[in-house]
This record gives structure tokens, C-alpha cells and sequence, in this order.
């Protein structure tokens, strides 16, 4: 009697371990959130991968290396994209330079340039003008720069904002939006910093990825 209660011990520990090692590292409602209903993408057939933030957040340039080390991890049919948050008036205007600086074609030799000059040179970057002044030392035609910032397709990507941020439910930058689906932000209750931000991704995105080959 004592060795098969033993061996029904032993039967049930092992699973109890097997059971604890199958269980996923981050689970939903604690790591993450899930988006309910899903957000509509961007990227087509990729996995979206959307980083809301503000170069008016110290936070975000903090996060720009961890961005940058999940950026070089996706796989081919991931995509990562940004989206300019605008819960203050200053980050609208930082909302207003990004929007136009990307129609410009500006934004790949300009985004980390602008984290720098605002908290590393500390430069007084708070107006549209200011801006402009900024990306014409990156290329723009300054004038070019100002009127294109009044457009109406820039006018059009800010007023989309707000719906967009609704609709992922962010509150706090920088956040993740995994292809719609899921919002990854810091979390200090469940122990999410910077890493632990990009370690879920990788998770939610090879997920999104495999569903996405059937």
C-alpha cells in the first residue's frame, strides 16, 4: 500500500512539473493585454508591430535601443511601425512634426536625430517652427516643412489619433500594439520593464507569425 501511494505521489508531482513547465512565461491579463475587438492593422498580410510613443516622453527615448533590438528581431512577415500618441498639447505638436515628417520621407534619418537633440543637447524643441528649423538641418526645405505640417493629409493622420488610441486602449507610453491584437506596456506589478516589453513581443509576435503560415 505504502509503495503504490508512492508511486501515485511521484505519478502526480511529475505531472504538477510538467503541467508548471508547459505553461507559458507571460500570460495574457497579466503581462499583456488583449484587445477586444482586435484593431485593424496596417502592414497587410505582416504582423503588425506598433510602437505608440511621443518624442515629447523621456520614457520613449529610454525604450529607442530596446525598440531598435526588437526591430532587428522580427521575422520576415513582421513589420514594425510607429504611431505618435497626443495626451498633451506639446505632443501633438511633436504629433504634427512626425506626420510630416514622414510624408517628407524624412523619418529614417531623423527619428533617433530628434530623441538626441531634445535629451542629450537638451535643444528647446516646443514649437512647429522650432521643428521645422530642426529637419531642415536634416534635409527640409524649411517652408516646405511648414506648410506640408498644415496639410490636409497630415491634418487628416492627426484626427485619426485619438480613435486609434481608444481603440488599443493606450494610456501611457511607450506601448506595443502586437498586430491589433494585444497591448504591451511597463507593468511594474508583474515585474515588465524595458526587456521584459520586448521579450513579450518576440513571444506574441512568433505566435501571430505561426497563425499567419496556416
Amino acid at each position: 500500500m505504502f509503495a503504490r501511494s508512492l508511486i501515485l505521489a511521484a505519478g502526480l508531482l511529475f505531472a504538477a512539473v510538467a503541467s508548471a513547465a508547459d505553461a507559458p512565461k507571460w500570460e495574457a491579463g497579466k503581462h499583456y493585454a488583449v484587445i477586444d475587438p482586435p484593431a485593424p492593422t496596417g502592414t497587410g498580410d505582416k504582423v503588425e508591430v506598433l510602437e505608440v510613443f511621443s518624442y515629447a516622453c523621456p520614457h520613449c527615448a529610454h525604450f529607442q535601443p530596446y525598440a531598435e533590438k526588437l526591430k532587428a528581431s522580427l521575422p520576415k512577415n513582421a513589420e514594425f511601425t510607429l504611431m505618435p500618441a497626443d495626451f498633451q498639447p506639446i505632443w501633438l505638436v511633436f504629433a504634427r512634426g512626425f506626420y510630416t515628417a514622414k510624408s517628407m520621407g524624412l523619418l529614417d534619418k531623423t527619428h533617433q536625430a530628434l530623441f538626441d537633440a531634445l535629451y542629450r543637447d537638451h535643444l528647446p524643441i516646443r514649437t512647429i517652427e522650432q521643428l521645422a528649423d530642426f529637419y531642415a538641418e536634416h534635409g527640409a526645405d524649411k517652408q516646405n516643412f511648414l506648410s506640408t505640417a498644415q496639410s490636409f493629409i497630415v491634418e487628416g493622420q492627426l484626427e485619426q489619433i485619438r480613435s486609434r488610441e481608444a481603440a488599443y486602449g493606450v494610456d501611457s507610453t511607450p506601448t506595443l500594439i502586437i498586430n491589433g491584437k494585444y497591448r504591451v506596456a511597463i507593468n511594474s506589478e508583474a515585474e515588465v520593464g524595458f526587456d521584459q516589453m520586448v521579450e513579450i513581443a518576440q513571444y506574441l509576435v512568433a505566435q501571430e507569425a505561426k497563425k499567419a503560415k496556416k
